[in-house]
C-alpha cells in the first residue's frame, strides 16, 4: 500500500471493525461502574465501666463428729454445698446425711434447709452405724415425720411420743431411711418415703434400714473453734443465702414477721397432712400465695412451680386459709 491511500475493505490486512472494537479498553458509557473504594473499619466501642469481682462468700465448716475447720465457697444449691464439705475433709459427697446450722448436735432445729445465714457456721453430719429394724404397724399412723437433705437423702425429723417408732429404742431422729424391705430408697424425695411407710398394711411387720450419723468420742477433741475472720462476709447479719433446688442462689434479707409465721404455720400442715417437715417447702408455698387474691389463683401459681407434689385439694385450701389468716393477724 502506497502512503496517502486508502485501504480497501478487501484489504487481508485491514483489521475488522469487530475485532478493533474489542481492542478498546471499557469505558464508563458502555454501562461499567467502577468499584468503590472499601469502607473503613468500624471505630471500637467506647470503654465501659470497669467490671468489679463479686464478692465471694466465705462459709466456715466441720465435721459434726470433730475434725478441724475447712472454708467453702462458690455453691449454688445443696448439692454443690456437699461437694464442697466433701472436697474440703477428702470424703465422698454421697457421705453427708444432713447438715446443721451452729450446732455440731443432731438438732433438728439447726437444720440447713434452703437458707444459710451469712455469718452461720456450718457442720456436716456424715454416715454412721447402718442397723435393720423390724416395724409392724398397730395403727395407721407410725408416728413419724420425715424430711430430706435436698440431695437424695430422706431421714426422720420427729418421732411422735408414745407411737409405734417411738417403742423402738434403736431407731433415732437424724437416721436416714436407706431401704424399705430391702428396697433402696435413696434418691426418693421425703413425701414419697412417707407415702411409702403410709401404705405398709397394718398387722404385717416390715423391715427399715438406717443409717445413723456418725457420733463423736475420741475425736471430739479435734474440734476448733472458728476463725475471727471477715473474708468474704458481707451484709449486716439480716442477710442470708438462699439455696434454689433450680435456678442460682440468691442473698436476700430475713422473713419478716408474716413470713416467719406463715412459713411455720405451712410447715405444720405439711407434716399434719404428708408427714413431712421441709422450711424450703413451705417457704415457697408461702412465696405462691404472698400476693394471690383468691384460692383458684393459689393452686395455680403453686402448680407451675410444685407441680410434682400433686398436693391434695383440701390441703390447699387449708394452706390459703392459714397464709389469709396470718395476713390478717388472726394467728
Amino acid at each position: 500500500m502506497q502512503n496517502g491511500e486508502a485501504m480497501s475493505p478487501q484489504d487481508p490486512k485491514a483489521p475488522e471493525a469487530g475485532a478493533m472494537e474489542e481492542q478498546k479498553p471499557p469505558s464508563q458509557s458502555q454501562g461499567v461502574e467502577p468499584t468503590a473504594p472499601p469502607l473503613p473499619p468500624p471505630s471500637p466501642p467506647p470503654p465501659g465501666p470497669p467490671e468489679y469481682p463479686r464478692p465471694r462468700l466465705v462459709f466456715h465448716t466441720q465435721l459434726a463428729h470433730g475434725s478441724p475447720t475447712g472454708r467453702i465457697h462458690g455453691f449454688t444449691n445443696v448439692k454443690e454445698l456437699y461437694a464442697k464439705i466433701a472436697e474440703v475433709f477428702n470424703i465422698s459427697p454421697s457421705e453427708i446425711l444432713f447438715c446443721t446450722l451452729n450446732s455440731h448436735k443432731v438438732d433438728m432445729q439447726k437444720l440447713l434447709g434452703g437458707q444459710i445465714g451469712l455469718e452461720d457456721f456450718i457442720f456436716a453430719h456424715v454416715r454412721g452405724e447402718t442397723k435393720e429394724v423390724e416395724v409392724t404397724k398397730t395403727e395407721d399412723a407410725l408416728g413419724l415425720t420425715i424430711t430430706d437433705n435436698g440431695a437424695g437423702y430422706a431421714f426422720i425429723k420427729r418421732i411422735k411420743e408414745g407411737s409405734t417408732i417411738d417403742r423402738l429404742k434403736t431407731v433415732c431422729v437424724g437416721d436416714h431411711i436407706e431401704a424399705i424391705n430391702d428396697q433402696s430408697i435413696v434418691g426418693c424425695r421425703h413425701y414419697e418415703v412417707a407415702k411409702m411407710l403410709k401404705e405398709q398394711p397394718r398387722g404385717s411387720p416390715f423391715t427399715l434400714r438406717l443409717v445413723g450419723p456418725k457420733k463423736a468420742f475420741d475425736m471430739i477433741g479435734m474440734r476448733t473453734k472458728a476463725p475471727k475472720s471477715s473474708e468474704g462476709k458481707m451484709g449486716n447479719g439480716r442477710e442470708t443465702l438462699r439455696l434454689r433446688s433450680k435456678g442460682a442462689a440468691t442473698v436476700q434479707e430475713v422473713q419478716n414477721e408474716f413470713e416467719e409465721r406463715a412459713t411455720k404455720k405451712v410447715d405444720d400442715l405439711l407434716e399434719s397432712y404428708m408427714g413431712i417437715r421441709d422450711l424450703e417447702l413451705a417457704t415457697t408455698i408461702v412465696e405462691a400465695g404472698r400476693d394471690k387474691k383468691n384460692p383458684d389463683d393459689f393452686a395455680e401459681a403453686l402448680d407451675s412451680v410444685l407441680g410434682d407434689f400433686a398436693f391434695p385439694d383440701v390441703f390447699l385450701f387449708d394452706v390459703w386459709g392459714a397464709i389469709g389468716d396470718v395476713k390478717n393477724g388472726r394467728i
